[in-house]
């Protein structure tokens, strides 16, 4: 017995050795290390936020901002009071100047879009002339509004500011006055858009992707003879896209046209045309406006005695695709719509991480990790800014949430210098509680990213300036907020710390030299390797 106790005190007294020899040489050194690096501030953290010295367009002013001043009790995130939205685009990062414009950078002269829109309101005089004429021979009673020509008007003067950087500068104070323009101007004509037009109501109902002209969308003429694309309200803004729905048959969504735009400008993107949310009178404003009869013919009253009206495609020419008023209230976005195609002419250019959109195929960059090796051997990604725009667009469609980017417009006059336009964006903000991190395929895989937008990026994740928070603040601006529920906003949040966590990875990876570029690279190449898939709009 003395025998078996001795050999189990060894046991445990050899036991209890090692374990503090285990502690003390390997755990405890692991628990130092841990402890070091979470001390150790990441080159991708909020807290880490240089501002470019020199390089790029051009350097901030920092008279009254430093980094010192950031981290002390005068600039700490504490010390941020008042208007977030405000002391964000106050914020010097949102103060860069771009270069001063040359005439070629401008889309647009004035004297060349002021003759154009003169023959636009001559012609429409001479067109509701004629109109009018022939209702009262045929004893039918029309709306009559005049169009009054004003050079001064905010959506023209929203044109003339278009040039190869961005849609319109970040104080242009036209862009204010357009959005509240366009929830009071009198509507003077409704219309199908052109690419509804363009299908004549003879759709190939064997097509798992309809043709964009088969939405529920329609162009609004205004007093000044400005235009906007008005997309009714087809979902609740609590409700999320259905488990079973593929991406490219979701609904399209008012709210997320109106909050993509906001989402743009607080990214400092300012891609995305304004956007503005209005409730139009189907009955006065559509219907009683309207001059074209297949319009007029797809207006219905239903059982609840509401306006109703539906698309003209034959597979959705049905009450029960159709959009109805209260009574003949409904409530919409309005996008101020861009220079006509006849003197800014656009470039559609397939996304080279386009999804295959059938219910089985994938597309490469889907089983090929090294797939960007090859979009930078491609004109026009193998040189200037267009892959760096590409992957800003897709950090964007990350944040919304937008797996319909299958296509991307660009200005011609600008060539491969142009930025892509961030436009349909009514697939977004699809589904608060899912993160569709495919979408983040061209960072994860090219690892590289503007400085501009990287710094962006870390200041919307800092509590001074979060993102949700600066979000909510500028919907409210909106005349039908609240525009996105609280869970979306959230999942905004959630998304920036993911794509931060991308660029993270790559730095690791590579280093932040080859994953961080200066903005405004100047192109060097030409377009030596042809593509075929590019079209003039």
């Amino acid at each position: 017995m003395t025998m078996m106790r001795r050999d189990r005190f060894f046991l445990v007294f050899t036991l209890a050795a090692v374990f503090s020899a285990d502690l003390y040489f390997i755990l405890l050194p692991k628990l130092q290390r841990m402890g070091q690096r979470s001390v150790r501030p990441c080159s991708c953290s909020p807290d880490n936020i240089t501002l470019p010295q020199h390089g790029g367009v051009a350097t901030p002013q920092l008279s009254n901002w430093t980094s010192a001043q950031q981290r002390d009790g005068t600039g700490s995130e504490h010390a941020v009071t008042g208007s977030k939205l405000e002391n964000l685009f106050s914020h010097p990062l949102y103060s860069i100047q771009t270069p001063e414009l040359a005439p070629e950078e401008r889309l647009l002269a004035t004297g060349q879009l002021m003759e154009y829109y003169k023959k636009k309101v001559a012609r429409w005089e001479r067109h509701m002339k004629l109109y009018s004429e022939a209702a009262a021979v045929s004893n039918i009673t029309v709306s009559e509004h005049k169009v009054t020509y004003d050079p001064d008007a905010s959506w023209l003067k929203f044109h003339l500011g278009i040039n190869r950087y961005a849609l319109y500068s970040r104080d242009d104070p036209v862009i204010p006055q357009l959005l509240r323009e366009m929830q009071s101007m009198t509507v003077i004509s409704a219309d199908y858009t052109q690419d509804e037009k363009a299908l004549k109501g003879e759709c190939d109902c064997t097509q798992v992707v309809k043709p964009s002209g088969h939405h529920l969308k329609l162009a609004l003429k205004m007093e000044t003879y400005a235009k906007a694309m008005f997309k009714p309200m087809r979902q609740q803004r609590h409700e999320e896209t259905p488990e079973d729905f593929f991406y490219f048959i979701d609904f399209q969504r008012h709210n997320a046209e109106i909050a993509a735009f906001h989402l743009d400008r607080i990214l400092d993107f300012r891609r995305v045309p304004p956007v503005a949310g209005r409730v139009v009178n189907l009955t006065g404003e559509v219907l009683q406006v309207t001059h074209n009869e297949d319009l007029r013919s797809v207006f219905f009253t239903s059982p609840a005695n509401n306006t109703c009206f539906f698309s003209k495609c034959l597979y959705v020419c049905k009450t029960e695709y159709a959009v109805c008023g209260n009574p003949d209230l409904l409530e919409g976005s309005l996008s101020a719509y861009l220079p006509s195609l006849s003197i800014a002419p656009r470039t559609s250019i397939p996304n080279p991480w386009i999804r295959s959109y059938t219910f089985t195929g994938r597309e490469e960059w889907e089983v090929n990790p090294f797939f960007c090796d090859t979009v930078k051997q491609m004109y026009p990604y193998n040189s200037g800014n267009r892959l760096l725009n590409i992957i800003d667009m897709s950090i964007f469609d990350f944040l919304i949430s937008n797996m319909d980017r299958h296509h991307y417009e660009v200005f011609s006059k600008f060539g491969e210098e142009g930025f892509p336009l961030h436009l349909d964006n009514a697939r977004g903000f699809g589904k608060h509680s899912k993160d569709e991190i495919s979408i983040l395929s061209p960072l994860s895989q090219c690892c590289i990213i503007k400085s501009s937008t990287l710094l962006r990026l870390q200041l919307l994740s800092r509590p001074g300036y979060r993102l949700s928070d600066v979000m909510r603040e500028s919907l409210e601006k909106d005349a039908l907020q609240p525009i996105l529920t609280e869970p979306h906003l959230l999942a905004l949040d959630r998304r920036l710390q993911k794509v931060l966590r991308a660029v993270q990875r790559c730095i690791r990876r590579l280093g932040k030299d080859r994953v961080v570029t200066e903005d405004f690279v100047q192109s060097t190449e030409g377009p030596q390797v042809a593509t075929g898939l590019a079209k003039v709009r």
